[in-house]
């Protein structure tokens, strides 16, 4: 067992490939940040930018989307002084790791994971290894820090079970009890659908006038909210965002007068997110101290990872 002394330790990340919508923001940020704000955890938060390679991108873009991510952790209350938050690129021993476990993991496993599913029929043409072995860099970013505990919702738990099954494949194979289980930490979640299309999941991929962004000003919010669907399904998706925001609500849910009803529940995501917008936009301008919080963030994940790579290296039988 790694000698390595702490509280529980709870990893988790975001892809940097656009702005992050209404959806994301309840699904993890708002939890992440209510978690760091316990004091129960030691808290890991990355960006997952090699993650994002495996998607179609603009190269030109990838750095400019990464700086406005963690603009957005710590515009929504990720604190560096509570979190470490870092860029996953910049801690190359998360793909060291990797490759470790891809020599331990079957490749049905990999081949049975919905989202390595859905995501090759969403990119077709580009159906590369990175997608295949996805959890298995997952389970590195988490293990790397002796992550215990991912939050996640529901639908992300068949990606955690293979974490836990990567312990234990390690720990079996070497003989000794070296990774900690890993256990996701399930945090209640809305399900916010999209705007237009209301069976399907809020998704950026579908178009802007399908989510609701934290960066959308209130003129954007108010016109998206005019188009929104009024259907059965999305009457109920925006009750939910309208009961997920509650408290910046000045009115009632009225079914019946849709019309008011999106008015109200536009200014209330309006007025939840005003202090957000505000704060972005000047870290947006202050790029010396964001970089400075990123460089920090680095220095205190890195030495971590080497560690951690030092003693699998020695347990695997390679050379330091």
């Amino acid at each position: 067992m790694t000698n390595i002394e702490h509280q529980p330790v709870v990893v988790s990340g975001a892809q940097p490939s656009g702005q992050l919508h209404l959806g994301n923001y309840l699904g993890a940020l708002k939890n992440w940040v209510n978690i760091q704000n316990q004091g129960n955890y030691d808290c890991f938060y990355f960006v997952a930018d090699y993650h994002s390679l495996t998607e179609n991108y603009d190269p030109q873009e990838k750095k400019r989307q990464i700086f406005d991510l963690v603009c957005t952790y710590l515009s929504a209350g990720l604190n560096p002084e509570k979190s470490i938050i870092f860029i996953q690129s910049q801690v190359p021993e998360c793909t060291e790791l990797a490759w470790i476990f891809n020599t331990l993991t079957p490749l049905g496993e990999l081949e049975r994971m919905i989202q390595f599913k859905e995501k090759s029929q969403q990119q077709d043409k580009n159906i590369n290894a990175g997608l295949l072995n996805y959890p298995i860099l997952q389970a590195a970013d988490i293990l790397l820090y002796h992550g215990e505990f991912v939050p996640v919702g529901q639908d992300q738990i068949q990606h955690i079970e293979l974490t836990h099954d990567t312990v234990r494949w390690f720990n079996n194979k070497y003989g000794q009890e070296y990774f900690r289980e890993v256990k996701p930490l399930l945090t209640p979640a809305p399900k916010i659908m999209s705007l237009i299309a209301p069976e399907n999941k809020m998704s950026k991929s579908a178009g802007d006038k399908h989510c609701l962004y934290l960066d959308d000003e209130p003129e954007i919010i108010a016109a998206k909210l005019a188009k929104a669907a009024s259907t059965p399904a999305g009457i109920e998706n925006l009750r939910l965002i309208y009961d997920s925001l509650r408290d910046s609500m000045t009115g009632d849910f009225n079914a019946e007068q849709m019309a008011q009803t999106k008015k109200i529940i536009a200014d209330g995501v309006a007025d939840y997110f005003a202090a957000f917008r505000k704060k972005k936009k000047e870290l947006l301008r202050d790029e010396p101290s964001v970089m400075k919080i990123m460089e920090q963030g680095r220095e205190k994940a890195l030495p971590i990872a080497r560690k951690t790579m030092e003693e699998v290296k020695k347990i695997v039988g390679v050379m330091n």
